[in-house]
């Protein structure tokens, strides 16, 4: 069967918008593959640069309210976790998981020599390489590539979008980005794509057109068993009808169905504050507060809070001090957040910022994000971290 022009755009959409959904999806059509005790990591991705300091509130440190005369939030308005900090107040539930010994918080993460550009701070984070190394892989992606060499049941990661961030992409393998299984699944089963694959009797003899034929195969059957998943225990619990309490019910469903998946990515944004930084702070908040109160409460019910361990990370964070525009400019270190059944380390990790050593305004970075991601490679998901990460770093003690 010839493929004409038009024909070959349309397929050539199907694969951009499963973006590579990978073959190794067939090893596990039929089969029940998610061990007891299977541990996973949901990775949400605060886009933009969330502010730090507005996030876990120095409430009696009068440097901070001098620098933020109308940005700082009022002591008496934050959420007190301690006698020295306090949760912005919009994250309730983070209040909540904090009282009950499952919220932990890493304070002043980043990276020796910190880059302030959206896109190539980002790439730091989601290869994990040095501020001065440029990698065309992703940490996770690397992880795919490494814990399961030349296995016919290697373990996958999902990333709740239309498009796969670098830190999905691996030398060799890839994660799968999906935004909506029951979407992805309509497209993939409209009747002209289901004609093609039925007439394509083999090679055509032109590499492009069959590269796409053998992707839209695939895309095929990884769209038929990913709704499949999703479908098979969804979760009753009720969720905000937001986009983000949208993807982390999908991400529930799938956890609680026999996908073998042990990473899954989402993100939420944009939190670069230059203007207007009380209201977008509050309002992103609130949708990260009740998607995360909804899904912890999920995991909770149905025995898998021990197993699942959810963390934040955001580029950069904020300058110390505020800008005319009631806001708040591109800075350096920052902190997370990890949400888990399963931590060993709970409420602040380590010390609040120092705001009496700054550089040139900035917070200086106390902790390597590197050491973070050593720590769950190699104590969460039982993975070489030294080889995913090209390197030797710290182990923490939260896990």
């Amino acid at each position: 069967m010839l493929i004409k022009r038009k024909e070959f755009i349309q397929v050539g959409s199907l694969a951009t918008a499963s973006l590579m959904l990978p073959k190794f999806l067939k090893a596990f059509e039929g089969r029940p593959m998610v061990p007891a005790g299977n541990k996973v990591v949901v990775i949400v991705q605060l886009s933009g640069g969330n502010d730090g300091l507005n996030t876990i509130i120095p409430v009696r440190n009068d440097l901070y309210y001098k620098a933020r005369p109308r940005l700082g939030i009022e002591s008496t308005k934050a959420l007190s976790i301690t006698d020295e900090a306090g949760l912005h107040p919009s994250l309730t539930g983070f209040k909540e998981l904090y009282d009950d010994g499952s919220l932990g918080i890493i304070n002043s993460v980043g990276y020796p020599n910190p880059d302030r550009s959206h896109f190539r701070s980002m790439d730091i984070w989601q290869t994990a390489s040095q501020s001065n190394e440029y990698l065309s892989s992703g940490w996770v992606g690397r992880y795919l590539d490494a814990q399961c060499k030349g296995c016919d049941k290697p373990t996958q990661a999902i990333e709740i979008d239309d498009v796969l961030s670098l830190s999905m992409k691996g030398e060799h393998m890839k994660g799968i980005a999906v935004k909506d299984p029951r979407r992805l699944y309509g497209t993939a089963n409209e009747k002209f794509f289901r004609d093609v694959m039925k007439n394509h009797g083999g090679d055509t003899g032109e590499e492009t057109v069959d590269y796409l034929y053998k992707t839209m195969s695939e895309t095929l059957s990884s769209a038929d068993y990913i709704f499949r998943q999703s479908k098979l225990h969804p979760t009753n619990a009720e969720y905000p009808k937001t986009e983000l309490g949208n993807s982390l019910k999908t991400i529930a469903s799938l956890i609680f169905s026999d996908i073998n998946t042990k990473v899954y990515y989402v993100s939420l944004g944009s939190f670069d504050t230059h203007i207007n930084q009380e209201f977008q702070q509050a309002r992103l908040f609130t949708q990260l507060n009740d998607a995360v109160k909804a899904f912890t409460a999920d995991m909770k019910t149905n025995g898998r809070f021990e197993d699942v361990l959810l963390f934040t990370f955001s580029e950069f964070g904020r300058r110390v001090s505020q800008n005319a525009s009631g806001g708040t400019d591109h800075g350096t270190a920052n902190n997370m957040f990890l949400v888990s059944g399963g931590l060993k380390q709970k409420g602040l990790i380590n010390e609040m910022p120092d705001l009496n050593d700054l550089n040139e305004g900035d917070l200086k970075h106390k902790v390597d994000f590197k050491n973070v991601y050593a720590t769950i490679l190699k104590k969460w998901l039982s993975a070489d971290d030294q080889q995913i990460l090209h390197g030797k770093y710290e182990m923490m003690n939260f896990i």
